[in-house]
Protein backbone atom coordinates (compact mmCIF):
# COMPACT_ATOMS: atom_id res chain seq x y z
CA UNK A 1 0.00 0.00 0.00
CA UNK A 2 2.91 2.25 0.85
CA UNK A 3 4.69 1.45 -2.48
CA UNK A 4 1.32 2.00 -4.27
CA UNK A 5 0.60 5.92 -2.78
CA UNK A 6 4.16 6.53 -3.28
CA UNK A 7 3.15 5.50 -7.33
CA UNK A 8 0.40 7.13 -7.13
CA UNK A 9 2.11 10.35 -5.82
CA UNK A 10 4.54 10.57 -8.64
CA UNK A 11 1.72 9.90 -11.04
CA UNK A 12 1.70 6.18 -11.80
CA UNK A 13 -1.82 4.87 -10.80
CA UNK A 14 -3.12 8.05 -9.16
CA UNK A 15 -5.99 9.98 -10.10
CA UNK A 16 -6.94 11.31 -13.78
CA UNK A 17 -9.22 14.45 -14.58
CA UNK A 18 -11.13 14.75 -17.83
CA UNK A 19 -13.70 17.73 -18.68
CA UNK A 20 -16.55 18.13 -20.82
CA UNK A 21 -17.72 20.79 -22.54
CA UNK A 22 -21.05 21.45 -22.98
CA UNK A 23 -20.05 23.80 -25.95
CA UNK A 24 -17.08 24.84 -27.26
CA UNK A 25 -18.44 28.34 -28.77
CA UNK A 26 -18.46 31.61 -26.35
CA UNK A 27 -18.22 35.04 -26.88
CA UNK A 28 -16.31 37.49 -24.24
CA UNK A 29 -18.82 38.25 -21.15
CA UNK A 30 -20.76 34.76 -21.74
CA UNK A 31 -20.45 31.77 -20.11
CA UNK A 32 -18.68 28.05 -20.49
CA UNK A 33 -20.54 25.05 -19.03
CA UNK A 34 -19.65 21.65 -18.64
CA UNK A 35 -18.39 18.85 -15.94
CA UNK A 36 -15.39 17.72 -14.62
CA UNK A 37 -14.91 13.72 -13.61
CA UNK A 38 -12.51 12.42 -11.68
CA UNK A 39 -11.50 9.06 -11.57
CA UNK A 40 -10.18 7.42 -8.62
CA UNK A 41 -6.46 5.59 -9.26
CA UNK A 42 -5.05 2.34 -7.52
CA UNK A 43 -4.91 3.76 -3.71
CA UNK A 44 -7.26 6.02 -1.78
CA UNK A 45 -6.02 9.86 -2.15
CA UNK A 46 -7.17 13.23 -0.41
CA UNK A 47 -8.48 15.19 -3.39
CA UNK A 48 -7.13 19.22 -1.69
CA UNK A 49 -9.21 21.52 -4.62
CA UNK A 50 -10.41 21.35 -8.26
CA UNK A 51 -10.21 24.33 -10.07
CA UNK A 52 -10.73 25.59 -13.82
CA UNK A 53 -9.83 28.76 -16.11
CA UNK A 54 -9.16 29.66 -19.22
CA UNK A 55 -5.39 29.54 -20.70
CA UNK A 56 -4.21 31.52 -23.36
CA UNK A 57 -0.50 31.43 -25.23
CA UNK A 58 1.17 35.05 -24.96
CA UNK A 59 3.81 36.48 -26.61
CA UNK A 60 6.62 37.99 -23.78
CA UNK A 61 9.83 40.03 -24.20
CA UNK A 62 12.47 38.95 -22.67
CA UNK A 63 16.25 39.49 -22.65
CA UNK A 64 16.86 36.91 -25.09
CA UNK A 65 14.14 37.31 -27.45
CA UNK A 66 10.54 37.05 -28.07
CA UNK A 67 8.90 33.65 -26.46
CA UNK A 68 5.73 32.44 -26.33
CA UNK A 69 3.81 31.16 -22.62
CA UNK A 70 0.95 29.56 -21.36
CA UNK A 71 -0.88 32.67 -19.41
CA UNK A 72 -3.79 31.47 -17.23
CA UNK A 73 -6.71 34.27 -16.43
CA UNK A 74 -10.15 33.58 -15.03
CA UNK A 75 -9.48 30.96 -12.98
CA UNK A 76 -11.61 29.68 -10.54
CA UNK A 77 -12.29 27.06 -7.60
CA UNK A 78 -14.91 24.71 -8.04
CA UNK A 79 -14.41 21.57 -5.62
CA UNK A 80 -12.88 21.45 -2.31
CA UNK A 81 -11.32 18.96 -0.34
CA UNK A 82 -12.48 15.61 -0.40
CA UNK A 83 -10.99 11.51 -0.06
CA UNK A 84 -11.52 10.08 -3.43
CA UNK A 85 -11.49 6.45 -2.64
CA UNK A 86 -9.86 3.63 -5.03
CA UNK A 87 -11.45 3.14 -8.11
CA UNK A 88 -14.52 5.64 -7.69
CA UNK A 89 -15.64 8.35 -9.91
CA UNK A 90 -16.51 11.82 -8.77
CA UNK A 91 -18.27 14.20 -10.95
CA UNK A 92 -18.89 18.18 -10.48
CA UNK A 93 -20.26 20.36 -12.47
CA UNK A 94 -19.30 24.44 -13.69
CA UNK A 95 -20.32 27.66 -15.06
CA UNK A 96 -17.46 29.68 -15.98
CA UNK A 97 -17.78 33.13 -17.07
CA UNK A 98 -15.69 34.22 -19.56
CA UNK A 99 -14.10 37.56 -18.85
CA UNK A 100 -14.89 40.61 -20.82
CA UNK A 101 -11.75 41.23 -22.43
CA UNK A 102 -10.98 37.26 -23.65
CA UNK A 103 -9.32 37.58 -27.16
CA UNK A 104 -11.23 36.27 -30.01
CA UNK A 105 -10.32 33.30 -32.01
CA UNK A 106 -12.88 33.46 -34.82
CA UNK A 107 -14.84 35.36 -36.86
CA UNK A 108 -18.01 34.35 -38.74
CA UNK A 109 -16.60 31.23 -38.83
CA UNK A 110 -13.33 32.07 -39.83
CA UNK A 111 -10.19 31.35 -37.56
CA UNK A 112 -8.07 34.22 -36.06
CA UNK A 113 -4.81 32.70 -37.14
CA UNK A 114 -2.03 33.37 -33.85
CA UNK A 115 -4.90 33.01 -31.38
CA UNK A 116 -5.49 30.09 -29.02
CA UNK A 117 -7.63 29.76 -25.79
CA UNK A 118 -8.53 26.82 -23.95
CA UNK A 119 -10.39 25.77 -20.73
CA UNK A 120 -7.61 24.63 -18.33
CA UNK A 121 -8.84 21.83 -15.37
CA UNK A 122 -6.51 21.38 -12.94
CA UNK A 123 -6.67 19.49 -9.75
CA UNK A 124 -4.72 19.79 -6.52
CA UNK A 125 -3.21 16.30 -5.12
CA UNK A 126 -1.10 16.44 -2.32
CA UNK A 127 -0.42 20.25 -1.84
CA UNK A 128 0.60 19.77 -5.25
CA UNK A 129 -1.43 21.51 -8.46
CA UNK A 130 -0.36 17.95 -10.35
CA UNK A 131 -3.28 17.04 -12.83
CA UNK A 132 -4.59 19.02 -15.79
CA UNK A 133 -6.64 19.06 -18.67
CA UNK A 134 -7.22 21.40 -22.02
CA UNK A 135 -10.46 21.82 -23.80
CA UNK A 136 -10.07 24.60 -26.59
CA UNK A 137 -12.57 26.40 -27.33
CA UNK A 138 -13.82 28.83 -30.30
CA UNK A 139 -14.62 32.89 -28.68
CA UNK A 140 -16.18 34.57 -31.14
CA UNK A 141 -17.11 38.85 -31.39
CA UNK A 142 -19.69 39.96 -29.77
CA UNK A 143 -22.51 42.22 -31.36
CA UNK A 144 -20.47 45.45 -30.96
CA UNK A 145 -17.25 43.98 -31.68
CA UNK A 146 -18.56 42.19 -34.95
CA UNK A 147 -19.81 46.14 -35.98
CA UNK A 148 -16.26 47.31 -35.66
CA UNK A 149 -14.59 43.98 -37.57
CA UNK A 150 -17.41 43.61 -40.30
CA UNK A 151 -16.47 47.74 -40.74
CA UNK A 152 -13.14 46.76 -41.58
CA UNK A 153 -14.01 44.34 -44.11
CA UNK A 154 -16.57 46.21 -45.64
CA UNK A 155 -14.18 48.67 -46.68
CA UNK A 156 -11.73 45.84 -48.31
CA UNK A 157 -9.75 45.33 -45.49
CA UNK A 158 -7.97 42.23 -45.29
CA UNK A 159 -7.20 39.84 -41.90
CA UNK A 160 -4.19 39.13 -42.08
CA UNK A 161 -2.61 37.62 -38.07
CA UNK A 162 -3.52 37.98 -34.55
CA UNK A 163 -1.40 37.67 -31.17
CA UNK A 164 -1.65 38.24 -27.96
CA UNK A 165 1.12 41.03 -26.41
CA UNK A 166 2.03 40.41 -22.67
CA UNK A 167 1.30 44.53 -21.18
CA UNK A 168 -1.06 47.09 -20.38
CA UNK A 169 -1.76 49.70 -22.93
CA UNK A 170 -1.45 52.87 -21.10
CA UNK A 171 -4.12 55.12 -19.94
CA UNK A 172 -6.46 52.05 -20.34
CA UNK A 173 -8.90 50.35 -17.52
CA UNK A 174 -7.00 46.63 -18.83
CA UNK A 175 -7.52 43.32 -16.35
CA UNK A 176 -5.80 40.50 -17.95
CA UNK A 177 -1.86 40.85 -18.10
CA UNK A 178 -2.29 40.90 -21.90
CA UNK A 179 -3.85 42.26 -24.90
CA UNK A 180 -4.70 40.94 -28.41
CA UNK A 181 -3.47 42.42 -31.70
CA UNK A 182 -5.39 41.77 -35.22
CA UNK A 183 -3.56 42.74 -38.04
CA UNK A 184 -5.59 43.81 -41.02
CA UNK A 185 -3.97 44.43 -44.54
CA UNK A 186 -5.00 47.63 -46.07
CA UNK A 187 -7.09 47.75 -49.78
CA UNK A 188 -5.28 49.40 -52.37
CA UNK A 189 -7.03 52.64 -51.34
CA UNK A 190 -5.06 52.83 -48.23
CA UNK A 191 -1.82 50.81 -49.43
CA UNK A 192 0.11 53.68 -50.76
CA UNK A 193 1.32 54.81 -47.00
CA UNK A 194 -0.45 52.25 -44.33
CA UNK A 195 1.52 49.19 -44.08
CA UNK A 196 -1.25 47.42 -41.74
CA UNK A 197 -3.71 48.34 -39.39
CA UNK A 198 -3.34 46.90 -35.63
CA UNK A 199 -6.81 46.72 -34.11
CA UNK A 200 -7.02 45.97 -30.16
CA UNK A 201 -10.43 45.42 -28.06
CA UNK A 202 -10.88 46.10 -24.16
CA UNK A 203 -14.13 45.47 -23.47
CA UNK A 204 -16.05 45.82 -19.70
CA UNK A 205 -19.93 44.89 -19.84
CA UNK A 206 -21.05 48.09 -21.07
CA UNK A 207 -18.79 49.32 -23.06
CA UNK A 208 -15.21 48.68 -25.51
CA UNK A 209 -12.49 50.72 -25.78
CA UNK A 210 -11.46 50.20 -29.40
CA UNK A 211 -7.69 50.82 -29.88
CA UNK A 212 -6.16 51.22 -33.63
CA UNK A 213 -2.21 51.58 -34.60
CA UNK A 214 -1.25 52.20 -38.06
CA UNK A 215 2.23 50.92 -38.90
CA UNK A 216 3.13 52.99 -42.07
CA UNK A 217 5.09 51.58 -44.95
CA UNK A 218 9.13 52.82 -44.92
CA UNK A 219 9.47 53.82 -41.72
CA UNK A 220 8.94 52.55 -37.54
CA UNK A 221 5.24 52.88 -35.92
CA UNK A 222 4.72 56.58 -35.42
CA UNK A 223 3.95 57.70 -31.72
CA UNK A 224 2.00 60.88 -33.11
CA UNK A 225 -1.91 61.17 -32.21
CA UNK A 226 -2.16 60.80 -36.09
CA UNK A 227 -1.09 57.10 -36.10
CA UNK A 228 -3.08 56.14 -32.87
CA UNK A 229 -6.88 55.98 -32.57
CA UNK A 230 -8.81 55.43 -29.49
CA UNK A 231 -12.34 55.54 -29.00
CA UNK A 232 -15.14 54.09 -26.93
CA UNK A 233 -18.04 51.84 -28.32
CA UNK A 234 -21.07 51.87 -25.73
CA UNK A 235 -22.63 48.44 -26.33
CA UNK A 236 -26.41 49.61 -26.32
CA UNK A 237 -25.90 52.18 -28.73
CA UNK A 238 -23.06 50.78 -30.84
CA UNK A 239 -25.67 50.28 -33.83
CA UNK A 240 -26.76 53.66 -33.96
CA UNK A 241 -23.19 54.90 -35.64
CA UNK A 242 -22.39 54.04 -39.32
CA UNK A 243 -18.84 52.62 -38.22
CA UNK A 244 -18.27 52.16 -41.96
CA UNK A 245 -18.57 55.96 -42.54
CA UNK A 246 -16.60 56.29 -39.31
CA UNK A 247 -13.53 54.54 -40.21
CA UNK A 248 -13.43 55.77 -43.31
CA UNK A 249 -13.60 59.42 -42.68
CA UNK A 250 -10.83 58.88 -40.53
CA UNK A 251 -8.49 56.86 -42.78
CA UNK A 252 -9.46 59.85 -45.55
CA UNK A 253 -8.25 62.32 -42.69
CA UNK A 254 -5.08 60.57 -42.50
CA UNK A 255 -4.19 60.38 -45.66
CA UNK A 256 -4.76 63.50 -46.80
CA UNK A 257 -2.33 65.20 -43.60
CA UNK A 258 0.14 62.92 -44.95
CA UNK A 259 -0.39 63.22 -48.33
CA UNK A 260 -1.20 59.25 -49.53
CA UNK A 261 -4.35 60.70 -51.96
Amino acid sequence: MVFKKLMASMGAGGASVETELHGTHTTPGGVVEGHVRIQGGKVDQRIEGLYVGFQAVVEVETQDGEQRRNVEFGRQQIGGEFELREGTTHDVQFRLPVPWETPLTTFRGVQLRGTTVGVRTELAIDRAIDKGDLDPVSVDAFPAQALILDAFGNLGFHFKAADLEQGHIRGVDQRLPFYQEIEFAPPQAYARGINEVELTFVSAEHATEVILEIDKKGGALSGGSDAIRRFTVDHGTAQQTDWNAYLHGWFQELGQRRGWF
